[in-house]
């Protein structure tokens, strides 16, 4: 992941289309309902994942109609962090087919709903006319942290619940949404961190020959930090297989590195909103 500083710069400044609003209001709903079903209003559910897919098709249209306008998901670290929100949306969505996450949900749809209101109503700062390298390395590393933010949501919800388990606390919230059990939680975090890790390797690779070509400097407090996330992956895969790592070492080392990819984000949004 690299900072968008170098080359001819411009002034991008889109409006919100229809569609994302439609995608706010769904967003919003989607995630009240969410709490209503965590408290116990079951009959809920059906229609609540029915809000969320039509948060999801919005947002799709969203990102359609400013690909019309010739705004390209990776076009800015704002478009990007847009992309990230639908990413993470169609993830939970898929992962909700075979498992009740509505625990998950809660967590998920609020952060999809900031992520996407940052994305659109945040002020524009200076684009940079992206090489097809540029688009290639941001787009791949927005889908790693996309798949990366997915893994470390179960790996949330499986901490919460073993705790309560730990505790015998069967009366909270986790448990009663009576959602995925801890083996399966584990198993499917470490599925997404399989498909994330090699998709993130290849952008933190496209990324370096990128910074060279710019001729820009790998100091920024944000290499590093990319680094450690990739770092901490690495980690979590070896420890896995060698080790026989699982549970909850495992979504600690999870959550890890997850912080240190979020804090790339915010750095690289904090530079554009400023710069």
């Amino acid at each position: 992941m690299t900072v968008l500083g170098a080359g001819p710069e411009r002034l991008l400044s889109v409006a919100p289309s229809p569609a994302f609003w439609v995608a706010v209001v769904a967003y919003t709903a989607a995630s009240a309902m969410l709490l209503v079903v965590l408290a116990g209003q079951q009959r809920l559910r059906s229609a609540t994942i029915a809000m969320v897919a039509v948060a999801f098709v919005a947002h799709g249209i969203d990102i359609g109609w400013r690909g019309t306008l010739h705004v390209h998901p990776a076009q800015s670290v704002r478009e990007a962090i847009g992309f990230l929100s639908f990413i993470v949306t169609g993830g939970y969505l898929l992962a909700s087919t075979r498992y009740r996450l509505t625990l998950g949900g809660v967590v998920v749809m609020p952060v999809s709903l900031v992520l996407l209101l940052l994305a659109r109503l945040t002020p524009a700062g200076e684009a940079t006319d992206l090489s097809a390298l540029g688009k290639i390395h941001i787009s791949l590393a927005t889908i790693g942290v996309g798949v990366f933010a997915l893994a470390s949501a179960l790996s949330a919800i499986y901490l919460v619940e073993e705790r309560a388990l730990k505790r015998k606390k069967f009366d909270t919230l986790a448990f009663k949404d009576k959602g995925a059990p801890l083996e399966a939680l584990d198993k499917l975090s470490q599925r997404l961190i399989w498909v994330g890790f090699p998709i993130f390797t290849v952008a933190l690779v496209l990324g370096a020959i990128w910074v060279g070509k710019l001729g820009e400097s790998l100091d920024r407090l944000e290499y590093p930090l990319a680094a450690v996330t990739w770092v901490a992956y690495a980690l979590l895969l070896v420890a896995r297989a060698v080790y026989g790592w699982r549970g909850k070492r495992a979504a600690r080392l999870t959550l890890i590195g997850f912080a240190a990819a979020l804090a790339v984000l915010a750095i690289y949004l904090a530079r554009r909103m400023v710069g």
